[in-house]
């Protein structure tokens, strides 16, 4: 039988391998393999790392998104995949994502740091991206409209 084991930068290391090798259709599947590998969790445990991990849900089950080497180049793939449209709102932008993938953006943002952005607020579907001023908001918004598929 296999130690128990907590620490949390080991636990989700070995989640993150979990999804790197395959998406699993359900938070209790990833509960019962993190246990196999000796880690006492439970799902809502299993549930923050996920988030922390900014992971995603899609039909075949959680999953990592591919990680580029450069936090850039991996808004650009986040952009592309997840936001589905840009508006400007004063001094706010308004990204929508489809349900569930709006805090992989909100962390992708976070990395890459772009100049005009003050911070951000994610719900599940929509985030919020607050900038010093309006021209700083459309020059933004120009940028991350490039990068949508």
């Amino acid at each position: 039988m296999p130690t128990q084991r907590s620490q949390p930068e080991e636990r989700r290391r070995a989640l993150a391998e979990l999804l790197q090798s395959r998406a699993h259709p359900s938070q209790e599947q990833l509960v019962a393999a993190l246990r196999e590998r000796g880690f006492a969790v439970t799902q809502a445990t299993v549930s923050r790392d996920l988030e922390q991990l900014g992971a995603v849900k899609e039909r075949q089950g959680y999953s990592l998104p591919p990680r580029p080497s450069q936090a850039g180049d991996r808004l650009t793939a986040i952009v592309g995949e997840w936001v589905r449209s840009v508006a400007v709102a004063g001094n706010l932008l308004v990204l929508k994502t489809p349900p569930g993938s709006a805090h992989l953006v909100g962390v992708a943002l976070d990395e890459a740091g772009p100049p005009e952005m003050v911070g951000n607020i994610c719900g599940d579907d929509t985030i919020f991206i607050a900038v010093a001023d309006p021209g700083a908001a459309d020059l933004l918004a120009q940028r991350l409209r490039t990068l949508l598929r």
